[in-house]
């Protein structure tokens, strides 16, 4: 079966700096798979050279065999990409409703057309990618009104806006209260099931990880030391030592180990 993300030998330099060092992984079809590390190690800069943000110093990014390498991010996301990122970054003077409609407008290329009755396009489609979400009801509300945890789910709702096969989700709990992350974790693995899309993000709350992750990879420096169920990654001796300084990696009741 073809990989929907295949990397191999991922590499960004900044001048002497290796940030990310001849990286290879792949997600498979409808994985959930975490990306880990402490802070530097390089998982943003991964990401980005994913999603066309930056050009890689080496190597060569595959979605479902078809080189995207160093393509620009716009076109990346019409392959069937999706992201979410760690700080939300929503029209705060639009409704609810109106932030999918535009996503919905893009991706159907009907950004500059029918400007002045935009507001109906894509309406129903923008109300059924919100129930998806849990935020039907709230789909006339202002952005600027809404509690953090709504946001990330209506990013969320935005990033499925191109029917995507991969979402790369940049840290999707960060800020969020611990009930809120939960939540929002239990929706995307919900997601991946009926959907059938692939995952792959970064986090650094360990039960989120262990508790829904199919897979998850470590980065270190810049180079990935390990690829596994979380049970292999927790008994990893150098995982341990460089990630939580020899403690114990905790597996969350429920997890994927």
């Amino acid at each position: 079966m073809t990989a929907v993300l295949k990397v191999e030998g991922l590499s960004k330099s900044f001048g002497g700096v290796k940030a990310v060092n001849g990286v290879d992984f792949e997600v498979a079809p409808g994985e959930l798979k975490a990306l880990i590390g402490p802070n530097g190690a390089g998982k943003s800069t991964c990401f980005n050279m994913l999603m066309g943000q930056l050009m890689p110093s080496a190597g060569k990014v595959y979605l479902k065999g078809e080189q995207i390498t160093g393509l620009p991010p716009r076109v990346i996301w019409r392959k069937g990409v999706g992201r979410t990122f760690q700080i939300t970054g929503t029209y705060q003077s639009m409704t609810v409703a109106e932030n999918v409609q535009m996503a919905l407008m893009s991706h159907h290329r009907k950004l500059f057309s029918l400007l002045p009755y935009a507001y109906r396009l894509f309406r129903e489609e923008a109300l059924a990618l919100l129930d998806v979400v849990g935020m039907a009801d709230q789909a006339d509300r202002s952005c600027a009104i809404l509690a953090y945890g709504d946001l990330k789910r209506l990013e969320l709702a935005i990033a499925l806006s191109n029917d995507p096969m991969l979402l790369l989700m940049d840290e999707p709990t960060a800020g969020m209260a611990p009930k809120e992350r939960i939540n929002l974790m239990q929706l995307t693995s919900d997601i991946v099931r009926d959907r059938g899309i692939s995952v792959l993000f970064t986090e650094h709350d360990m039960d989120v990880v262990f508790a829904h992750a199919h897979h998850i990879m470590v980065l270190n420096r810049g180079e990935l030391i390990a690829d596994g169920t979380a049970s292999e990654v927790r008994a990893n001796a150098r995982v341990q030592e460089v990630y939580l300084g020899g403690g114990t990696l905790y597996a969350a009741e429920g997890s994927h180990a």
